[in-house]
């Protein structure tokens, strides 16, 4: 009888829905799951490009514009939500909304209008969550982890490694305020000058200087102890060129490891690609088309610091370390 009871109970859990949104500078992002043996199957996903942060940076407000994209992405997620029976839930807003001045009038306005309760977090739970998200892509056989994630308003790192327990734990995070939105808006035009690009390379390199002294990082890479995740749009698009995709295609793409000349090489025929064949690339678009550069720049500081083997792209995040937690969490009551 108590086996009958453990099995009606372990199958009802199982088939728990749980939804996730993701609000970043650059994308609004949804997903609905249940739990499985093995972290979750997706019932449901959307995403949305809505640059929500767009002239954040040089007027330190969100404005009309990307709040009323953000806000139609929005009631399209509470539309699919409400098509679900879900038993919990959890959405969180990113840098946009951390550096916002009018982020609460923002958050009450979502609220009113879509009946979604929105949570602005602080990096360094976005960093957790983010290596919880990428925890099927980590090497057990490696000690330590890097899980960075090219943003539209920051750049966010993780430092992560296993315990005697052999659990992963966030050791540090640091949140760089340069994104692929921040950096072309800084600089005019469809792309960046070379002295740009390479002003974006070295500002990172300077960020990532202290963090890495202080944790030892680079001596670790040198052992072989540290691998390096790479979540965002730039590069998985870089991962998608690398394969020669006519269309990007996820499955190809996420846990992805490319060698260090490989990435470069596929980030260098990105960046060689004319401003209109970018528009044109179905794994590009034009609202991703002037993001590209930027995106490069800043990899390409992360690789010049961190000498490092290979990369391993993933396709997976905070959205996904959100419902991950969430699915623990209503199983441990």
């Amino acid at each position: 009888m108590k086996k009958n009871i453990y099995h009606h109970h372990r199958h009802r859990i199982r088939n728990n829905l749980f939804a996730a949104i993701d609000l970043g500078t650059t994308n609004c992002r949804l997903l609905i799951a249940r739990p499985s043996p093995t972290g979750f199957v997706v019932r449901e996903a959307f995403s949305k490009i809505t640059r929500l942060g767009e002239g954040l940076i040089s007027n330190g407000v969100l404005s009309e514009q990307s709040m009323a994209r953000t806000i139609s992405a929005l009631k399209i997620c509470a539309k699919k939500i409400k098509q679900h029976q879900i038993v919990q839930t959890r959405f969180v807003a990113t840098e946009a909304c951390r550096r916002a001045s009018n982020a609460e009038d923002f958050i009450s306005r979502v609220k009113k209008e879509t009946g979604l309760d929105l949570e602005i977090i602080s990096f360094e739970e976005e960093c957790r969550l983010g290596v919880t998200g990428c925890m099927p892509l980590i090497n057990r056989d490696i000690r330590h982890v890097i899980v960075f994630d090219i943003g539209g308003g920051s750049t966010e790192f993780s430092w992560a490694k296993f315990d005697d327990d052999n659990q992963v734990v966030l050791e540090a995070a640091l949140s760089v305020p340069l994104g692929v939105i921040t950096v072309s808006e800084g600089f005019t035009g469809k792309g960046l000058s070379h002295t740009a690009y390479r002003a974006v390379v070295d500002k990172i390199k300077k960020y990532l200087s202290e963090f890495d002294e202080k944790w030892g990082i680079s001596a670790l890479i040198e052992k072989g102890d540290v691998q390096m995740i790479a979540m965002s749009g730039t590069v998985t698009t870089i991962g998608a060129f690398h394969l020669n995709l006519p269309v990007y295609n996820r499955a190809a793409v996420d846990g992805l490891s490319l060698s260090i000349d490989d990435l470069i090489a596929a980030k260098r025929k990105l960046e060689k690609l004319p401003f209109q064949q970018k528009m044109e690339h179905p794994c590009i678009g034009p609202q991703r088309a002037d993001l590209t550069l930027p995106g490069c720049a800043i990899l390409q500081g992360i690789c010049e610091q961190w000498s490092i083997g290979e990369i391993t792209i993933a396709d997976r995040g905070l959205r996904e370390g959100v419902l991950l937690s969430l699915i623990r969490q209503h199983n441990k009551k």
